[in-house]
């Protein structure tokens, strides 16, 4: 059964000596599709520019990453909207709150979440949030979208698992990647806590590689040793992991439309 990585930076510069052969073992090790989430204005041209060189495999998002969020944060909304307009996405992202590195723009990043919410309404798109240190700023913001039928992933998951039930209880689902398969990460507590139908795979690529690889650059191929760690977790096989992880990203974002495939 293959894989679907949700998360992959692929166009980033770590990754302009050996793309090729970084999209080939992908495909070795079965891994069937990458999705691609943005960051700002000044990487959605790579990013498009990869997506179209490796159409079948790789797949767009549009959106503005909180830590991108400075004093021309409008201009870079306006520059994301573009492309919203004049092209397609599978889902709205990366876009949410990160209170870790800087808390200068908190209100600032609060204004583009709700942007890009209003965008995934207009568009029908998921979104794909980015998380850290700020959780309840994250579900405070979502609560009055209740009744929009909002659908989407948290990246990285970064909670416990009762923040994970609020996740699923609200409609989304978890994103799993390299930090589930960490010694004495709480990642392990979520996944045997939440049902398979709730979680979809991701590398986060380039970082956050996952054990034996952790320390080096994190690759669409490697996704194979989450999904290992998931079925361990959870004590079923590794192609059940891989069947429901990917029903639900097929589903989620749309990828048979996006692509133009009969199911």
């Amino acid at each position: 059964m293959p894989l679907i990585d949700t998360h992959t930076h692929l166009y980033l510069s770590q990754f302009d000596h050996d793309r090729q052969k970084v999209v080939d073992r992908a495909g070795d090790a079965g891994v069937g599709w990458m999705l691609l989430p943005n960051i700002d204005s000044h990487t959605a041209g790579p990013l498009m520019q990869v997506c179209r060189q490796y159409p079948s495999s790789c797949l767009p998002m549009m959106g503005l990453h909180p830590t991108s969020v400075k004093a021309s944060y409008r201009t870079e909304l306006e520059l994301i909207g573009g492309w919203l307009k004049k092209e397609r996405f599978v889902a709205v992202g990366e876009t949410g709150i990160d209170l870790y590195w800087d808390t200068n723009f908190a209100r600032e990043q609060r204004e583009c979440l709700e942007q890009h919410l209003q965008w995934a309404i207009e568009y029908e798109l998921p979104l794909v949030f980015h998380s850290r240190n700020s959780l309840k700023e994250l579900f405070d913001v979502l609560q009055a979208y209740r009744q929009e039928g909002l659908q989407g992933v948290f990246h990285c998951f970064p909670g416990n698992a009762d923040e994970a039930k609020t996740v699923v209880d609200m409609g989304f689902m978890l994103g799993i990647g390299g930090v589930v398969t960490y010694k004495n990460s709480q990642m392990a507590s979520v996944v045997q806590s939440v049902g398979l139908e709730h979680l979809v795979l991701e590398t986060d690529a380039p970082y956050l590689s996952p054990v034996p690889h952790r320390g080096k650059r994190n690759e669409s191929a490697l996704l194979r040793h989450v999904a290992d760690k998931v079925a361990e977790i959870r004590g079923v096989d590794a192609e059940e992991v891989a069947a429901v992880t990917t029903a639900n990203a097929t589903r989620l974002f749309g990828i048979s439309d996006f692509l133009g495939i009969s199911e």
